[in-house]
């Protein structure tokens, strides 16, 4: 939820002063993580097995998929239909990654509806590039701070990344008593804050130079939402380091396994023995998919106990 809500911040800002539809941006970013599994991409990975080996033709599970089928789907909050009834922009939005087959699977369901872009190769909307990036902008500042208030990364280790390393110096050379979180929540607050600028002008360029009259335009013309060339390459960089320092870091691979663990075993425990709420919904795999994915970490954990009778976390 907090991610959702930084993201949601970011994309308002950057809307607002590029006259894009603020409220269709708060509603793509609130909802685009929706359909995230407990213990995050390591339970998606783990569910994805799981729903693969009991049902081959699902084509298992992806969560940007399953944040639209909550939307689409599971949602209950009308007399007349399931799901929230979103525009076809929201929900378009809300998709922002899709497998060839998945995207097949939606086209057959729904003929050039929110999976055609990805068998076409076409770009979404603007509002839905602006997502992207502030998802982007908003994971790897959080991922960050994450890391080195965790002690799983040192304040020195990311010193070491050219972006980050110029803002740290900044809030330096304007606060040289600076030390701490302080000095760590001041250099991320300048990195977002440069990259925010860095997307406006570099998006405002884009706009003026491709100058689309409408969205069919915006959606055969390259991306238009994006970084410059630059920062692009810098964020590229940043995120290596995450993914060699943290995201693989010792510690976080331990967690990874076990977090894969309670994902299979709740999976196996309730195919074994549904609970009889979720067997009146059909196809059963699909159901306990859905209903893994909606688990918080901590209900996963005490469901797994309570199943199992196995503490795989203190």
């Amino acid at each position: 939820m907090t991610h959702s809500l930084e993201v949601a911040q970011l994309g308002r800002s950057i809307a607002r002063t590029l006259g894009l539809n603020e409220d269709l941006v708060e509603a793509i970013a609130l909802a685009h993580d929706l359909g995230h599994t407990p213990f995050g991409h390591a339970g998606q990975d783990a569910l994805h097995e799981c729903l693969l080996a009991a049902a081959p033709a699902s084509g298992g599970f992806e969560h940007n998929l399953q944040s639209l089928r909550v939307v689409d789907r599971l949602e209950e909050r009308y007399p007349d239909h399931d799901g929230l009834n979103l525009c076809f922009e929201t929900r378009e939005g809300i998709l922002k990654h899709c497998s060839a087959a998945n995207a097949r699977r939606l086209e057959a369901r729904e003929p050039q509806g929110v999976g055609r872009r990805f068998l076409e190769r076409t770009q979404p909307s603007l509002e839905a590039q602006l997502c992207n990036l502030a998802d982007e902008i908003a994971y790897n500042a959080h991922d960050v701070d994450d890391g080195v208030r965790s002690g799983l990364l040192t304040l020195e280790q990311v010193e070491e990344v050219p972006l980050f390393h110029r803002f740290l110096r900044e809030a330096l050379d304007r606060h040289p008593a600076l030390k701490g979180r302080r000095l760590l929540f001041e250099s991320i607050r300048r990195m977002l804050s440069e990259q925010v600028y860095d997307v406006l002008r570099a998006t405002g360029s884009a706009l003026e130079a491709t100058a689309p009259r409408n969205v069919g335009e915006v959606r055969q013309a390259r991306a238009l939402v994006a970084f410059s060339a630059e920062m692009a390459q810098q964020s590229v960089v940043l995120k290596r380091f995450l993914r060699d320092n943290l995201y693989r870091h010792p510690q976080v691979e331990g967690t990874t396994g076990r977090a894969k663990v309670v994902i299979g075993e709740l999976f196996a425990a309730y195919q074994a023995d549904p609970p009889p709420s979720l067997l009146m919904h059909g196809n059963v795999p699909r159901v306990l998919a859905d209903y893994i994915a909606g688990m918080t970490d901590r209900f996963a954990l005490r469901e797994h106990e309570r199943l199992t009778g196995r503490r795989l976390f203190d």
